[in-house]
């Protein structure tokens, strides 16, 4: 059962996110309609069983945020012994990450199109997850909107209850006021423990996307925080 606490991981219905008009091709929408049903998991008040879930037991992450899946999909490619539940809320990047999955057979990857928080709170058990990817996360640059950042102590401590002790917790953001805070946050959570002093190398299982790339070669920077659950 879910107590009182656990129903503000957030301290007020603060949004991450908003829901934005974008261009869902017609491929995406094809892959949204048909494939959805097999792939896809609708928000519930219960927590999964994950396991049932897969068909397996075998280590589950979760990605926070896929954004158009180009990572998700690479991760679960490259490593089929773990299992992969997705979260967006975009139709674009959901249907996307469809195409892919369908395109390479992917049957180590699941996604709820639906806010994350709401998703950590409902739908995932204690000590359910091997480890959690949040890749990118919108870093709502304007000070006056910094309270509709994800990384925010309740939501962390959150995370903290349904990652089993060994496990990780995996961050990476290309904003350096958003990398300090998250790694402040993340360092004042009594159950997490940093790999590193400070920032961590980029980790071999984070795939490097085009994005990424062409910033890194106009001179931007990516902070990764990798903190592990004690």
């Amino acid at each position: 059962m879910i107590d009182g606490a656990e129903r503000s991981i957030h301290p007020r219905p603060i949004r991450s996110y908003v829901l934005r008009q974008g261009r869902v091709s017609n491929a995406q929408q094809r892959a949204c309609e048909t494939l959805l049903p097999k792939y896809g998991v609708p928000h519930s008040p219960r927590p999964l069983d994950l396991n049932a879930l897969f068909g397996r037991a075998a280590p589950k992450i979760l990605e926070i945020g896929f954004g158009m899946g180009e990572t998700t999909a690479g991760i679960a490619l490259a490593h089929p012994e773990c299992d992969y539940l997705g979260i967006e809320v975009h139709t674009p990047g959901v249907g996307a990450l469809l195409r892919q999955i369908d395109a390479h057979a992917l049957g180590n990857v699941r996604i709820v199109q639906h806010d994350a928080v709401e998703v950590v709170r409902d739908m995932l058990a204690p000590d359910s997850l091997d480890g959690v990817h949040i890749f990118f996360p919108d870093p709502w640059p304007k000070k006056r909107h910094h309270k509709r950042r994800l990384i925010q102590p309740p939501f962390v401590a959150a995370l903290c209850d349904r990652i089993k002790p060994g496990g990780y917790l995996h961050v990476a953001t290309d904003w350096e006021d958003y990398a300090e805070q998250i790694l402040a946050v993340l360092s004042g959570e009594p159950r997490l423990a940093n790999t590193c002093t400070g920032f961590a190398p980029r980790p071999q299982h984070r795939p490097l996307t085009k994005f990424e790339d062409r910033g890194l070669k106009l001179g931007h920077r990516v902070w990764d925080i990798l903190f592990t659950r004690r």
